[in-house]
């Protein structure tokens, strides 16, 4: 890294150089404990505070950005104001790192644009007056403004703070030099305090309204708000950086975040990572079972209507085979099937095998013998079948076929 750290200290987005300067003489900012001097160079892994907040200084800049904040008569310039009046950055939106830093200003009596931006190069470059960067002012004069008034203010005039003129004087669009007040747009290269008013205040003239309708490339317009900010378009940006000839660093930006971006999902991609690895199988939401197939202890899943089929219609045959417990017709009795069956209706003294051997012809019910029927058996009760109804007594109802 090895940078100045008013330089570091800028492009982090505390403030201007000119503020760090400041600060520094002031002794208000600390590398690793100690106060530093003008030019001190900080390195990778140096702790930076400034009024003992911890600052990180990033390896890749930020992507420059610019707001574009059209403030009110009564606001002041400043983040803190002992008297709790209504401040320019209350309103402003936060920035993930850094802060804003206000392009010049504008005192508690002037309107107008007002520019913001998270870089502190680009906001040292917009005030510096060797950058030479224009403002225009639409100023509302009480007075008389003649032609050798005019003159005076771009030739030169003298102030206690040195010498001082416009770059250029124009007459407001609707003006005709009659009114007790006349609107004027001038243009000056420098922003010293109270500049305009105290160059027109010179030449025994009152300025009743003043706002700043551009600076540099950028024009207030119609599209803000009073009290409010928006975002500087890519082209107003582009212009205003080329104003200053600062090269666009965005793309630089934009790559080195892109690559911290992607280390960082990288890193917290891993503990997912350990799902994959064998004996370990990742959970899975549980899902709706899928038609025809049965639960672990065997019943049938429930399936979902299929609604009406049209007449003549064939449905696909299932391929599975759930068990259904089949009922007989008076409730609570079972019927029994296979060898079960074949068992319950032999006769005494056969074997059930005999009897479950005799199957009906093109049935899958066992063969009825003479001795099943009750009019052929000599001298002893139908046998009991399983399952009764009725306790007691004999059963002579047979067995009803399979689908009938």
């Amino acid at each position: 890294m090895n940078e100045r750290i008013q330089k570091a200290l800028a492009t982090a987005g505390v403030a201007s150089r000119r503020e760090i300067e400041r600060l520094i003489d002031e002794g208000r900012i600390e590398v690793n404990g100690k106060a530093v001097e003008l030019g001190y160079k900080v390195a990778a892994g140096d702790r930076v505070r400034v009024d003992g907040r911890l600052v990180e200084l990033s390896q890749a800049p930020e992507p420059v950005r610019v707001l574009l904040y059209k403030k009110r008569v009564g606001e002041i310039v400043t983040r803190d104001d002992p008297e709790g009046r209504r401040t320019v950055f209350r309103k402003l939106p936060k920035l993930d790192s850094g802060r804003w830093i206000a392009v010049g200003r504008l005192d508690l009596n002037t309107s107008g644009l007002l520019l913001f931006t998270n870089n502190g190069e680009l906001a040292r470059r917009l005030t510096h007056p060797s950058f030479e960067v224009t403002r225009v002012y639409a100023v509302r004069i009480l007075g008389t403004v003649d032609e050798a008034v005019i003159k005076r203010w771009t030739s030169g005039i003298e102030l206690e703070d040195g010498p001082a003129r416009f770059e250029r004087v124009e007459a407001g669009e609707n003006e005709d030099g009659e009114g007790a007040n006349q609107w004027f747009h001038v243009t000056v290269r420098e922003g010293r305090n109270r500049f305009v008013r105290r160059v027109i205040e010179s030449q025994d003239l009152q300025v009743s309204r003043l706002i700043r309708i551009a600076y540099g490339p950028i024009e207030l317009g119609r599209g803000i708000k009073s009290g409010t900010a928006r975002e500087a378009t890519p082209a107003e940006r582009l212009a205003l950086l080329d104003a200053v000839s600062m090269p666009d660093d965005s793309a630089v930006a934009k790559r080195g975040n892109a690559r911290r971006g992607a280390a960082h999902v990288e890193r917290v991609s891993e503990p997912g990572e350990r799902a994959k690895r064998p004996g370990r199988e990742p959970v899975r939401a549980a899902s709706s079972s899928r038609r025809g197939e049965s639960d672990e202890r065997g019943g049938a899943v429930a399936r979902p209507s299929r609604g009406p089929q049209p007449r003549g219609s064939a449905r696909k045959p299932s391929t599975s085979k759930p068990f259904v417990q089949k009922k007989s017709a008076k409730a609570g009795s079972r019927r029994p099937e296979g060898a079960e069956a074949s068992a319950a209706v032999a006769p005494k003294g056969k074997p059930a095998a005999a009897s479950a051997g005799r199957m009906r012809k093109g049935t899958s019910s066992p063969a009825r013998t003479p001795a099943d029927r009750p009019s052929e058996r000599r001298g002893g009760a139908a046998p009991e079948r399983a399952g009764t109804a009725r306790a007691g007594k004999p059963v002579t109802r047979s067995l009803k076929k399979p689908g009938r």
